[in-house]
């Protein structure tokens, strides 16, 4: 039984390359790799892989698809020319816009990567980099908030008044706007914030990293749900609060944020769960309190 269920989890997963850029590193070694996954392949559903933007072409794409590479993710992170020159970035907006195109025509799965608050970014910009990618209809978004780490460019245009990255509370802010567009354009964003890591912690220097990013954003838009039904509404009355059971802890908010912040508003309310909202929406009952 326990062998069925390993295999049948297997199926559902796949052989990843990540942290680097695949299709740039040495040609023998990435075959070599490829070539170490021949023996699995038949009990994973493919193979995903990370690459940059400009190390896409028609040639490599033909040997990706030949090992079943079903996944490639771009590390576009800005839609901005500007942007990605002040990072030394070392491709254009062009480069992801032809990748995409290319992987897309290959039939294989498109993903993107943006991170947000970079240097000489702004807000707007990075709402623009997300509607250029919503443009490009990928299949799925990672969103990466900046983090400065030491002994990095960064830390040091950070130590000179050079960098100011954007603080957790203001990425949240950013993000659960991005959020919204996505899922309004049905791109699922399978990353939102970088994974919990020791070395993470101890070498950051400052940026917006939260080891439970992604319920914060979700918090937020609980929050902004909440307050657009509450708009115009009577503050002297009692309101109930319906969410689906796995949305009451966003729905109150980190450390009862979103609770204070609606009884600061004059906002009576009492959150309930409901097995038949769902998920991520908010209902809303007028109640004798």
């Amino acid at each position: 039984m326990a062998s069925n269920s390993l295999k049948e989890n297997s199926l559902n997963a796949e052989i990843a390359f990540f942290g680097g850029s695949f299709t740039a590193i040495d040609r023998e070694y990435m075959v070599s790799l490829l070539d170490a996954t021949t023996p699995y392949i038949d009990k994973f559903k493919g193979i995903r892989i990370s690459t940059r933007p400009d190390c896409i072409d028609e040639e490599v794409l033909s040997l990706l698809k030949q090992y079943n590479v079903t996944s490639i993710e771009l590390g576009a992170q800005s839609m901005d020319d500007d942007v990605l020159k002040a990072n030394n970035r070392g491709h254009s907006a062009k480069d992801v816009i032809n990748a995409s195109k290319l992987i897309k025509s290959y039939s294989f799965s498109l993903g993107l990567q943006m991170m947000t608050g970079l240097y000489k970014s702004t807000v707007n910009k990075d709402i623009y980099t997300a509607q250029q990618f919503i443009a490009l209809k990928p299949d799925t978004v990672r969103i990466y908030p900046t983090v400065v780490m030491l002994n990095t460019e960064l830390e040091r245009l950070f130590q000179e008044g050079m960098y100011i990255p954007l603080g957790v509370d203001e990425s949240v802010d950013l993000c659960a706007q991005l959020l919204t567009m996505f899922d309004k354009a049905d791109i699922p964003v399978i990353r939102l914030g970088l994974h919990h890591s020791e070395s993470l912690e101890k070498d950051m220097i400052t940026g917006a990293y939260h080891p439970a990013f992604r319920e914060l954003c979700e918090s937020k838009l609980m929050l902004y749900k909440a307050l657009k039904l509450l708009e115009n509404k009577d503050t002297h009355s009692f309101y109930e609060i319906s969410v689906s059971p796995s949305c009451v802890s966003k729905m109150i908010g980190n450390n009862k944020g979103n609770i204070k912040q609606l009884n600061e508003l004059g906002y009576k309310i009492k959150i309930v769960q409901d097995i038949n909202v769902p998920f991520m929406e908010v209902f809303l009952n007028k109640t004798e309190g």
